[in-house]
């Protein structure tokens, strides 16, 4: 790779880049949450602004006036809306009187949905690439008194390529759907012991009963309306859930420009027969290619497992139509476990400027992760499947690349 040839340049506003530029390398990942018109919404919408503790700082990459590389990534004052607890560290720092914030992170804002990585084009060295762009993390870091860079959700097979850097893997839980073959929701159902197979059909019976019809929509399919409905059922569900409450999109985020990207959208709706253009509540989700992320839900009203089938049963459904291979259904309880999902295992990455610091954390670090691996392990004793799936530990070698 012709490094003498790259030049690199930041960016406050992701929309100083063209949308084509960004989507050319964003279009081939798996992942729907780095694509250009999502990282843009949440700009857009003042959700991501340094208001809320959110400054972009994106990296571009550029060969002549080609965009060969990019890299989402974020100046943040605090940790919220990461869903990767990092408060363990922030009070390490605390104590030894080092300055944890402002930190850089790299991940698509308030998602905790695995794939991050940077942005490479086609045909260049993937390796070399990624090292020339963490060196200009580095010094970035360095010349703003950043403490440190954090890439969360990391794509794993990218993520290989940072401990060579220095950076130390953080081992954490998340949950996951596969698909192992299922032809109707029915192999679905039958891959669950007879117990919760039962309590499945009775679970989804229950809300025929009540009257109420569940509806997919995508596309152009989508309702005008369903935006602004989709923010008043999400502020509803956020303000019952208090100071736990995961509120980290503004109104705006949900006005009808989020239907820019309705190419990636999935809206499951639950209507009552005397009214049925009006959804009683709705799920939001995000499907890219054989993907599909659970977002937001809400409701104007409790209907005794609803949540489950908007959330679950009927994505699961259109998944096994569509031929979607994996559904990330977001954070959250662990009942989603007697839904199918299994515990699955994703990694975040750190480098601390301050030398103690990233000591102490390389010192931990692998307890840490073992501890964490043992958790898994025992959610997944939980699951109410006749067989879990073969790959349970997609990342076998995980402690290999941990230090």
């Amino acid at each position: 790779m012709a490094l003498e040839k790259l030049s690199i340049s930041w960016h406050t506003d992701i929309g100083e880049i063209a949308p084509e530029e960004w989507n050319r390398l964003a279009d081939p990942l798996p992942t729907p949450v780095l694509d250009y018109e999502w990282l843009r919404r949440m700009e857009a919408s003042k959700s991501v602004s340094p208001r809320y503790g959110w400054l972009p700082c994106h990296l571009a990459v550029r060969r002549g006036d080609t965009l060969v590389a990019a890299a989402a990534l974020y100046v943040k004052g605090h940790s919220e809306g990461e869903f990767v607890w990092d408060y363990v560290w922030a009070d390490v720092a605390s104590q030894l009187d080092i300055a944890y914030y402002p930190k850089l992170i790299g991940m698509s804002p308030a998602t905790p949905a695995v794939g991050y990585r940077f942005l490479i084009a086609a045909g260049e060295d993937e390796a070399a690439m990624t090292d020339f762009m963490l060196c200009a993390v580095d010094a970035f870091c360095e010349a703003n008194r950043l403490s440190g860079a954090h890439f969360l959700f990391v794509d794993p097979r990218w993520g290989r390529l940072l401990p060579a850097s220095g950076y130390l893997g953080w081992y954490h839980q998340s949950y996951e759907w596969r698909n192992t073959g299922f032809a109707t929701f029915d192999d679905y159902l039958a891959s669950f012991r007879k117990n919760q197979r039962r309590n499945i059909r009775r679970e989804r019976r229950s809300l025929r009963e009540a009257g109420l019809t569940i509806t997919l929509y995508t596309g152009d399919e989508i309702p005008d309306f369903f935006p602004q409905l989709m923010w008043r059922y999400y502020e509803r569900t956020n303000d019952q859930f208090g100071p736990w409450a995961a509120k980290y999109l503004t109104r705006e985020f949900f006005d009808e420009r989020l239907l820019d990207f309705r190419r990636r959208l999935l809206f499951v709706a639950a209507t009552r027969a005397d009214d049925p253009d009006t959804p009683i509540a709705l799920s939001m989700l995000l499907t890219k290619r054989d993907t599909l992320i659970g977002r937001y839900w809400g409701t104007d009203a409790y209907v005794e497992n609803l949540h489950f089938d908007a959330c679950y049963y009927a994505p699961i459904e259109w998944a096994i139509e569509k031929g979607i291979s994996r559904f990330d259904p977001g954070a959250g309880s662990p009942h989603k476990l007697r839904r199918g999902f299994i515990a699955v295992g994703n990694y975040s990455y750190h480098r601390f400027r301050n030398k103690r610091l990233q000591e102490i954390m390389e010192t931990h670090i692998g307890r840490m992760n073992r501890t964490e691996h043992e958790r898994i392990e025992r959610m997944n004793g939980t699951v109410p499947l006749k067989e879990l799936p073969a790959d349970l530990a997609p990342l076998a070698g995980f402690y290999s690349i941990v230090r």
